[in-house]
């Protein structure tokens, strides 16, 4: 669903990782291991998502990692995925419902059904917060998974059609799109204690916000506009009084903060491809395109930046059709390595596994 979409902090663990190369070799089960998963979101409604895991050292990419541990498919449309303790979360939103696997080999442990009777709630992004898993759903909530029993505790009431969201102490950010209720879309941010799991306001910032990420005292809100008079653009909000303290007019697909910075993914149908750089103070460019050494990417669409090393990981879905490819820049906008996903169709979410 390529119209809404995107980062997460690196996990350490201690991998023990087996799957097929590109070329069908075996990758050699190591004792530690370094790595990234890609989960590649496929086609709406064809059931062709997958999950590459990459082995940096071996420079291998596992082609559906996920199918070949399992035996069975991931499902449609994968939309966000983390790590968190010992255990890999995919969230499958046309497939409803959440992949509970082993954060080591991808085995599935559980599937979470994310249904009112038959209802469909359409889960779209998650993050973990004290041995809970927070996911928002479509259908206008947000469900709380329990870490231990794998079950929903409880559902939250947000805005219409919420997309990503951010914790900040003890206060969960959640964006309300509206995405679906064209032409009159959502604008509001819903706040969350995170003590008593209610929600205590909500937040006026720009038309569909659909992206978050936080620092430096602020919450940064990435909003698409209506696709016609109004433009897309970034809000940002203080996260003390809940108060927006500045607003720029920009095409971007997603946002992630790092070092006091704001990196930015350029967005559907942007002029250049490619990673601006905004200053936090006041939205200002700090650096126009990231990339430093002239790599050429077709059509970004998800972004994660590795906390430790700065490593800028950025998707390319191409046509969003043909299999995507995965690029790895360093702090200095330098390519590192990058890799295809085949037969992974439109990448958007990568973490990284560390020794």
């Amino acid at each position: 669903m390529k119209k809404m979409k995107w980062t997460l902090p690196a996990m350490a663990l201690t991998l023990f990782l087996a799957g097929c190369s590109k070329d069908d070799s075996p990758i050699t089960p190591t004792p530690v291991t370094a790595g990234v998963y890609v989960l590649n979101e496929g086609n709406w409604g064809k059931n062709n998502s997958t999950l590459t895991y990459y082995d940096i050292n071996n420079k291998k990419a596992s082609t559906d990692f996920y199918e070949t541990v399992n035996g069975s498919k991931l499902g449609d449309t994968g939309n966000d995925m983390l790590i968190y303790g010992s255990k890999l979360y995919i969230v499958m939103n046309v497939s409803s419902y959440i992949e509970v696997a082993e954060a080591s080999t991808a085995k599935s442990i559980k599937k979470i059904p994310m249904v009112t009777g038959s209802d469909s709630r359409s889960p779209r992004y998650a993050v973990p917060y004290k041995n809970k898993v927070l996911i928002s759903n479509y259908d206008g909530t947000v469900a709380v998974l329990d870490t231990a029993s794998l079950t929903i505790d409880k559902s939250i009431t947000v805005g219409s059609n919420p997309e990503q969201m951010a914790v900040v102490g003890d206060k969960l950010y959640v964006a309300n799109s509206g995405g679906l209720n064209f032409p009159v879309y959502d604008s509001t941010l819903s706040v969350i204690d995170l003590n008593t799991l209610t929600e205590t306001k909500k937040i006026k910032v720009g038309t569909s916000p659909v992206k978050l990420a936080a620092g430096d005292g602020k919450l940064f809100v990435l909003c698409t506009g209506n696709y016609a008079d109004i433009a897309p653009s970034i809000v940002s909000v203080s996260t003390s009084t809940d108060e927006p303290t500045g607003h720029r007019d920009i095409n971007g697909g997603t946002l992630v903060f790092y070092n006091s910075k704001l990196f930015v993914s350029s967005g559907y149908g942007a002029t250049t491809a490619g990673i601006t750089v905004l200053k936090t103070t006041d939205l200002s460019t700090d650096t126009e395109q990231f990339i430093s050494d002239g790599t050429s990417v077709t059509t970004p669409y998800g972004m994660m930046i590795d906390g430790e090393t700065g490593d800028v990981f950025l998707t390319d879905v191409k046509d969003y059709v043909s299999s995507g490819e995965v690029f790895c820049f360093d702090k200095t906008g330098k390519k590192k390595y990058s890799f295809m996903v085949t037969p992974g169709v439109s990448p958007n979410k990568v973490v990284v596994v560390k020794k």
